[in-house]
């Protein structure tokens, strides 16, 4: 990190102190960018300007439980920056969620809304709720309760939330209705709807094909492709599930999956009729990933309150996707990972590899994508259901994948031609940060840096 991008480091570690996943989204951004300001030093203050929200509402959530008992969570949106465009980005609830969490997911979602070449700017909310254990009566009062507050800060033109951990279709739901009812009106507001009010085809295996697709386009640039690669994906939710049933349309063998309980290996690999019992398993009666390994006889290991060194990422395979959540993969597992002969590794989860494993796959020269470029498949599937929805129509699903292949091959090289630009030829992360930046510094100079 140069001296300048220091100083502004800095300035955000003396302002929040006590925000370590945003310090290391901040950190990582600003490395990329010392050259960019070498060559345009007029873009300065967007540096400055850009790693500061444009607005934070916080706010209480009363809700009911089946039992009569009142709890209150906090919810919060995050608006980091709209110089492209409406605020766009997810709603997580989950116990872990605060402002650290959120302020990181959206800067990341800054860039990444950048990289599909669509006009959304970045945000992030969400609430400390946990659904799991809660009945569908908790979840939609918990639901209803969050909107009821939140529907004043968002708009089809200014703020249009989607899923994240969490929130699925369920929620969406749930919220959506809410907000129909308070601000009378039907309108594209919120993405990840289901089908019968206004949603995307495609749009639920978004983030995970896309993840797939641009490991494709990563391969090719050496030659190589996931035809009979053995692959390893953590988490076992919509990204995993997705990012797995396009890694078999692509001919490769996926043979691991997680939850916070623990993970499968399963060396036989994952084929079509065990994902659809993890579908029904995770979807529908929402069990624990150890009844795959009951079920088809497969090794199942426990999680560990310490990093697990002999884990999934300890797996003999060629690709990984890192596809839970962040920090997810350390050094050790990085390294772990490289001694087994991975050749190639695509974040479908939001910052999951740590700077070391990072700085670990760069030293030993893997192919590594990080996740505002490789899962940002997700985002740019719900600008193209904004799209549907301003059209007032539905394309099929073959006209959606289609689409969505496009922007992850553009987003591929325009990343890959951006760090070559720069003198950092194959570094997938520079080329993600300076490319999502440059699009969003020429919008907020043009208008006035406010």
């Amino acid at each position: 990190m140069n001296e300048s991008m220091r100083v502004i480091y800095q300035t955000v570690l003396n302002r929040d102190p006590n925000q370590p996943e945003f310090h290391q989204a901040v950190e990582e951004v600003l490395e990329s960018l010392g050259p960019v300001i070498e060559s345009r030093p007029e873009y300065m203050p967007v540096v400055k300007s850009i790693v500061e929200p444009e607005r934070i509402i916080q706010f209480r959530v009363p809700w009911y439980d089946d039992e009569g008992t009142l709890n209150v969570n906090r919810g919060f949106r995050i608006q980091m920056n709209g110089a492209i465009g409406p605020f766009k980005g997810g709603l997580r609830f989950h116990p872990s969620v605060n402002q650290s969490i959120l302020k990181f997911l959206a800067f990341e979602q800054v860039f990444k809304n950048s990289l599909t070449g669509l006009p959304m700017g970045g945000g992030k909310g969400g609430s400390d709720f946990d659904p799991k254990g809660k009945s569908d009566a908790e979840v939609r009062r918990f639901c209803q309760s969050f909107m009821m507050e939140l529907w004043r800060h968002i708009g089809a033109d200014l703020d249009v939330p989607a899923g994240d951990i969490g929130v699925g279709g369920r929620e969406i739901g749930y919220m959506f209705g809410m907000y129909r009812k308070l601000a009378n009106e039907f309108t594209g507001v919120l993405t990840g709807k289901g089908m019968s009010y206004g949603g995307s085809l495609i749009r639920p295996e978004a983030t995970g094909y896309g993840t797939v697709y641009f490991a494709r386009e990563m391969l090719a640039t050496k030659g190589k492709s996931l035809e009979g690669a053995k692959v390893a994906i953590s988490g076992s939710g919509n990204v995993a599930q997705f990012a797995l049933e396009k890694v078999l349309d692509l001919g490769g063998k996926p043979v691991t999956l997680s939850d916070s309980s623990g993970f499968i290996y399963d060396s036989s690999g994952i084929d079509r009729e065990k994902l659809a019992f993890v579908m029904d398993l995770k979807n529908e009666r929402r069990g624990r990933i150890k009844e795959y390994a009951d079920t088809y006889g497969c090794e199942y290991t426990a999680s560990s309150p310490e990093p697990n060194l002999n884990g999934l990422w300890g797996v003999d395979v060629d690709i990984a996707l890192p596809c839970a959540t962040q920090n997810e993969m350390n050094g050790e597992e990085a390294k772990m990972l490289v001694e087994n002969g991975c050749i190639a590794v695509a974040e479908g989860a939001n910052m999951p590899c740590t700077p070391e494993a990072i700085e670990c796959f760069h030293e030993n020269g893997l192919l590594f994508a990080p996740g505002k470029a490789s899962n940002a498949g997700g985002v740019a599937t719900s600008g193209l259901e904004m799209s549907q929805n301003s059209l007032r129509l539905n394309w099929s699903r073959e006209e959606v994948d289609q689409r969505l292949e496009e922007i992850m091959v553009n987003i591929h090289k325009n990343t890959a031609d951006t760090a070559k630009e720069f003198g950092m030829e194959g570094n997938y992360v520079a080329g993600a940060n300076i490319a999502g930046f440059l699009k969003v510094a020429e919008a907020m100079e043009a208008q006035g840096l406010l």
